[in-house]
Formats: structure tokens, C-alpha cells, sequence
């Protein structure tokens, strides 16, 4: 198996390339460079040096990826023949993707390597910058990156930025965690005499000046909380410093007790939001409730019991365990195998069962929800009616004893019965999956717009509600119905 050289041709221009990688490239009659668009080959062309390019390969592609892919299969198939030496832009270790798949062909013993070195874009694109990177960097390729990548507290540079086209991409994935005026600066041909810097705001990243495929794009580290409020780091520290020495008596003295309500509170007002259609609404109440899971994490971090990182580990170990269709090996046919399957797994996580099937279950807030978790575990084991038929004639059975007792019976005997009734509704309610509390919220809400309307009607008319009847109340609130369904 023959050799295949890989030589780093530095950062910038010939003056700066090393003297051991200027003295190895001078002993070899053919080299192949992945792009010929470089100011180091152009000036060892002058010298006489031959070199075969990979330039074509790009335009067959729109993407880079099958573009690094075939030229790694053209260099595994040439160095077949003879050995042969690779040169690439700056080392070949640093934001070469041709190189790491190279790598991985070895790996699989498909080719043998010797990776020479080469001045790395980096060492200029610090000096230039006049930044230390032990306060921390990223280096991230602008042609694949993901918002969620970035680390806002530290120096961040986008590498792989050839054009306008690539630069508005950076851009549009930036704004979606930065300020639309945050500065970035564009550093093009970093160490070498074309050197230039040039600091824009974000949103002119791609406008103001030529990119070319010696550019990177530096984000310098956010220097206040206010330019980093779509940062995870920044809610966590505000909470902690809410609960901290210095922060809110309120926030200061709350237990998960105390929270109890508001989390209950928040997530019904999230619900209103999702039955309004109203996503601004939507991204404010679902703050509220990720407000309470920050504090409620904050309190267990404060009283040395738990902190957010393990109420993380604990979901996400949950949610792959749980989805073997997806991070496993198991397939499924539909939504209702994936239930079974959670099911399963549920139980074999739990073990045989050594305490009542119901425990657990009881919601101490709403007795309509410890209704329908109580009757769905119990269904879960085969205790329920085989359809809906049955809970229908079940609740017409107890909504006779009810009206039989509100005639003849006592108050205890009526509560009780009634209490069936409700029993017996959430059954049918779980049969057509329904939530009984969800339905009830909606209902609520449903009563608290149509009951404000009849009193801004009793408000307009400058009268009181004893000055009308039942059926002129009664008017309004139809007048209310009307109005929701033209709305709607």
C-alpha cells in the first residue's frame, strides 16, 4: 500500500510558509491541492511547481459535503498507484474536512497516511484579533453550524465562509441568538501583507465587505446579560441571582410548597394560550412555566439535594431509554405501539409490582384529574369497559340514583351520588380522549368571557344586575355566543 502525504500550506502567503513544508513541496514533481485558490500555490506556481486541483469537484455539487467526499475516493484511488502528497489550506488537523475523512478511510485500512504540519489559520487570527484563547474559544464550521453550538461567553470564530451566499447563512443562524446590531468583525487574510479587518454590525455581515475563502468571521464574547437573553446561561444566572445574597426577599423565601400553585397556575395559562391560537401568548405563558422548572431547580441546588444538570440527565436518559424506536434497534408501526412500547418499558423499569397499581396517582389539586389517572391505571390492567357503550349506561344508571336521592334522600346520600356522576362522566371523557381537566378549563374560561360580557352590558346601560330579569341577562349572554362564533 503506497503513501499518501498530507502537507499543511499555511495561513496566508509564501513569505509566511514554513521552511521544512517549503522544502518538502520543492522535492515533489506532482501535488494535488484541494483548491488551487491560494496565495502560497500561486506563488510556487511562479517558481515552476505543477499542481492538480480539485476545483472542478466543486462545481458538480451544491453542497460541500459530497464535494470533500468524492475528492477523499479520488486521492484512496490515486495513491492505489504511487504515492502521492496532498497539499490542503493551513495545517491539516484544523477545519479540514477531506482530511478527516481521510482519516476514517484509514481507520478502515483503506489507505495509509503520514500528515505533514502547516501553519494553521488560527495562530494569525489570534495575533490579528489580539485575543488569548485561553479565555476561551470556538472554532465552527459556517457551512454546518447550529445556533445551539454557540458558546456566547467566549470567542467564537466561523471558519468556512467563502462568499455572500455562505455569509448571509452565518448571518440568519447568528440573529437567531444575537442582537441584530451585535458587532462582528470579518477578518480576511489574517498574518499576511492583504491583511484586513473589518468590525460590522450583524445584520450587514454579508453587505459591507467581499468575503472570500480566506475569511473568517469572529464574534466576540457577549459582555452583559441584556445581549444574551436567548441564552440558557442567562435565565439560570438570573434565577440564581434572584435566589441569591443579594436578590428578591420573594424569590428568596419560596420552597417547592410554596411554588405549588404557580406552576398549576401557569401551565393552565399556557393552555388558554394554545386553545386562543395566540403563539405570542404562547412564548409568554411557556416562560412562566419554564420560570417555575428554573426555580423549583434552583431551590434544589440551593438546599443541596439536586441542581438543573441532573434534572436534565434524568429526562433525556428517560426520553432515549423510552424511544428504542428512534435511538435503538426496535421498530414500530404506528403512534399506539410506540404507547404499548413506553408501557412496557415503564413496567419492567418499575418491577413487579409490590404496591397498589393507584399509588402515586393522587393529584391533591384537582380531583378531576386523580379521577381520570386513578380510572386509566386501572384500565391499564384490564379493569374498564371493553367500549364506550358501557360507561354510557354506567353514568345513565348513577345519574338515576342521583335523582332518586336529590327526591328522597339525605345531603350526605346526594353528594355521594352525585359524586358518581362526575365518576362516571370522566370515564366517558377518557373514553374519547378527552381531558376532563382540560375540558374544564376550557369551560371555565368559556364562563368567564361570556359572564364579562353581560356585566359590561349591565355597565353600559348604568343600571344594576337586580334592574334585570333572568331573561334579559339571559339575552346578553347569547348576544355573547354570537360574538364568539362570528369571531371564530
Amino acid at each position: 500500500m503506497h503513501q499518501l502525504t498530507i502537507i499543511g500550506l499555511g495561513a496566508a502567503e509564501l513569505d509566511q510558509l514554513q521552511m521544512g513544508v517549503y522544502k518538502k513541496l520543492k522535492t515533489v514533481e506532482k501535488i494535488y491541492v484541494r483548491t488551487i485558490d491560494h496565495p502560497v500555490i500561486q506563488d510556487l506556481q511562479k517558481e515552476g511547481m505543477a499542481f492538480i486541483s480539485f476545483d472542478a469537484v466543486y462545481e458538480k455539487y451544491d453542497t460541500f459535503q459530497p464535494v470533500y467526499e468524492e475528492i477523499a475516493e479520488q486521492l484512496i484511488s490515486a495513491v492505489s498507484k504511487e504515492p502521492i502528497m496532498y497539499a490542503v489550506p493551513g495545517h491539516p488537523l484544523v477545519a479540514e474536512q477531506t482530511v478527516q475523512l481521510l482519516i476514517e478511510a484509514e481507520r478502515q485500512g483503506k489507505v495509509q497516511l503520514n500528515i505533514e504540519g502547516g501553519q494553521s489559520f488560527l495562530d494569525p487570527i489570534f495575533g490579528a484579533l489580539k485575543i488569548d484563547p485561553i479565555e476561551g474559544f470556538q472554532l465552527l464550521d459556517g457551512t454546518s453550524f447550529s445556533i445551539h453550538d454557540v458558546n456566547m461567553r467566549g470567542h467564537v470564530l466561523i471558519a468556512q465562509v467563502y462568499d455572500s451566499f455562505s455569509a448571509s447563512e452565518v448571518k440568519l443562524t447568528l440573529m437567531e441568538k444575537y442582537r441584530d446590531d451585535y458587532p462582528v468583525t470579518v477578518v480576511t487574510a489574517a498574518g499576511s501583507s492583504l491583511e484586513s479587518l473589518t468590525t460590522v454590525p450583524l445584520y450587514e455581515l454579508d453587505q459591507a465587505v467581499e468575503i472570500n475563502n480566506l475569511t473568517t468571521i469572529y464574534v466576540p464574547p457577549v459582555e452583559n446579560d441584556l445581549d444574551a437573553l436567548r441564552d440558557w446561561t442567562t435565565f439560570r444566572r438570573i434565577i440564581a441571582t434572584l435566589r441569591g445574597p443579594n436578590g428578591c426577599p420573594w424569590d428568596q423565601k419560596q420552597t417547592h410548597e410554596s411554588l405549588k400553585k404557580y406552576l398549576l397556575e401557569e401551565a393552565h395559562e399556557f393552555l388558554a394560550a394554545i386553545d386562543e391560537e395566540d403563539d405570542f401568548g404562547m412564548v409568554e405563558e411557556l416562560g412562566d412555566v419554564l420560570l417555575q422548572v428554573f426555580l423549583h431547580a434552583q431551590i434544589g441546588e440551593d438546599n443541596g439535594y439536586f441542581n438543573l444538570e441532573e434534572v436534565l440527565e434524568s429526562i433525556s436518559e428517560k426520553m432515549i431509554r423510552r424511544h428504542p424506536h428512534v435511538f435503538g434497534d426496535v421498530n414500530v408501526e404506528d403512534a399506539d405501539e410506540v404507547v404499548a412500547n413506553w408501557d412496557a418499558i415503564k413496567k419492567k423499569e418499575k418491577g413487579e409490582q409490590k404496591e397498589s397499581l393507584l399509588k402515586g396517582e393522587y393529584r391533591p389539586t384537582s380531583a378531576l384529574q386523580t379521577s381520570y389517572n386513578y380510572q386509566k391505571k386501572a384500565a391499564s390492567v384490564g379493569f374498564d369497559w371493553p367500549n364506550a357503550e358501557g360507561a354510557w349506561e354506567k353514568f345513565l344508571e348513577e345519574w338515576k340514583e342521583f335523582k332518586d336521592e336529590v327526591e328522597k334522600g339525605a345531603p350526605q346520600s346526594r353528594l355521594d351520588e352525585f359524586g358518581d356522576v362526575l365518576f362516571t362522566l370522566v370515564n366517558i371523557a377518557r373514553f374519547y380522549k378527552i381531558s376532563p381537566e382540560e375540558a374544564m378549563i376550557h369551560a371555565n374560561e368559556k364562563f368567564l368571557r361570556r359572564f364579562q360580557y353581560v356585566e359590561q352590558k349591565v355597565l353600559e346601560s348604568g343600571k344594576t344586575f337586580a334592574d334585570f330579569t333572568l331573561q334579559q341577562l339571559d339575552e346578553f349572554w347569547n348576544e355573547a355566543k354570537t360574538l364568539e362564533k362570528k369571531e371564530n
